[in-house]
């Protein structure tokens, strides 16, 4: 992330690249006459040298420290082709720390390969699966299509001679189950009961499709689609995450959007003061609504269970997406998800990790990724003295199932 410059000073790598022209400076120059002994007698012009400017980045060394050390230790644990991390301060938009694995030693790059210089957190790109369900459920709360108590038919079912399914069969789960259960069935009936543009505006107006501004070199702007015709089954695939390519640190500013319940704020890599007042998206008892029904993702019977952290309230969502290969059709091979905030009651924290194609046997982000996130969450929680808020409040809204009527929205 920092990178390097060359032997002239220049940046050429990383943070130093990209602030080059205010970490250089220009230097002094002076037209003189001088006598014919050399002597300077008289001062023509004089341009003074224009000092280099002082950086501070927003980047606290403990919590990069331990953000680097879970994450370098689950690649290597899941032997995985590589993985990034990005922790934001919800508040101030400020990125905390960053990672990226493969790395390598600024101070000492002898024996790195080219590709470890890439910062993954930035540059590359995957669908994000089922990380973006809060914002199906958002968006058809938004519309009135479903009330937060609402319960839908979570049957399999068939589209365009393609079964959609869930990992377990639940015959009907509320909003709540949807997430918890992480169902693919539930976000495609949503999906199919509202046009399209809603949710595609939904996606851009927190962060995805669009480059988030940080100002560092390398960094892709994600894709969403941009289709005229949208079959049945494209627009249920794109509820739960298949169809449009996002960043690390895309989704970890999409996770803290929902952490400000609805308010964007552009991202710094330097100190903010004062904080940006940001732009609301969603409104705030919405997004709260669900940043609540997201805590039950960690809670026993949730597909994130190894995402908890001692004593905190976390909302979070796992995800499992199946990567293209290069002759663009899906292969088996996976990347792993964990996207949250915390403390839940007060968010001030976002965090994502991302573990690229792991290869030691299990590959869902409930099993691969979600012990990561709860390792780094817990020690930035403890490390920056957050007083723990305990268990979530009784919720009817943590219901997963109950036997009220199931409805299929738009039926």
């Amino acid at each position: 992330m920092i990178g390097f410059t060359n032997i002239d000073g220049q940046g050429i790598e990383g943070i130093e690249k990209s602030f080059n022209a205010q970490l250089t400076g220009k230097p002094g120059s002076r037209l003189v006459r001088k006598d014919k002994f050399g002597h300077v007698i008289e001062n023509i012009t004089e341009v003074n040298p224009v000092p280099a400017h002082e950086l501070q980045l927003s980047i606290d060394e403990r919590l990069q420290t331990v953000t680097e050390d879970a994450l370098d230790n689950a690649v290597i644990w899941n032997k995985a082709e590589s993985g990034a991390a990005v922790l934001i301060n919800i508040p101030t938009g400020e990125i905390l720390s960053m990672a990226s694995y493969p790395d390598f030693n600024p101070n000492n790059r002898e024996g790195a390969q080219l590709d470890d210089f890439r910062n993954r957190a930035i540059s590359d790109t995957f669908e994000p699966g089922s990380t973006v369900k809060p914002l199906v459920i958002m968006t058809a709360l938004q519309q009135g299509i479903v009330q937060p108590d609402s319960v839908i038919d979570t049957h399999p079912f068939t589209l365009d001679g393609h079964r959609i399914r869930d990992v377990g069969y639940y015959p009907e789960l509320t909003l709540t189950g949807i997430l918890q259960k992480s169902s693919d069935t539930g976000v495609s009936h949503l999906s199919l009961a509202m046009p399209v543009q809603k949710l595609m505006d939904t996606y851009k107006s927190f962060g995805f499709g669009v480059p988030t501004g940080l100002g560092l070199t390398g960094e892709s702007s994600g894709l969403l689609p941009k289709r005229r015709y949208w079959s049945d089954l494209d627009r249920a695939t794109f509820a739960f995450g298949y169809g449009l390519m996002v960043t690390p640190l895309q989704l970890a500013h999409v996770y803290a959007t929902i952490g400000s319940f609805g308010i964007y704020r552009p991202l710094s890599i330097t100190k903010v003061d004062p904080p940006v007042i940001g732009t609301r998206v969603m409104p705030e008892e919405l997004v709260h609504e669900v940043e609540h029904m997201m805590e039950s993702v960690a809670l026993p019977g949730g597909g994130g269970t190894k995402a908890a952290v001692r004593d905190y309230r976390i909302a979070v969502k796992t995800g499992t997406a199946k990567k293209i290969g290069d002759d663009g059709k899906y292969v088996d091979k996976y990347v792993a998800y964990t996207a949250g905030v915390a403390p839940a009651s007060n968010p001030r924290f976002a965090l994502v990790v991302v573990i690229n194609n792991p290869q030691n046997g299990a590959y869902y982000g409930g099993a691969v990724s979600a012990p990561v996130f709860s390792q780094i969450m817990g020690d930035v929680l403890r490390l920056e003295n957050v007083e723990p808020d305990g268990m979530p409040a009784d919720s009817d809204h943590l219901l997963v199932m109950h036997g009220s009527h199931v409805a299929v929205p738009g039926s």
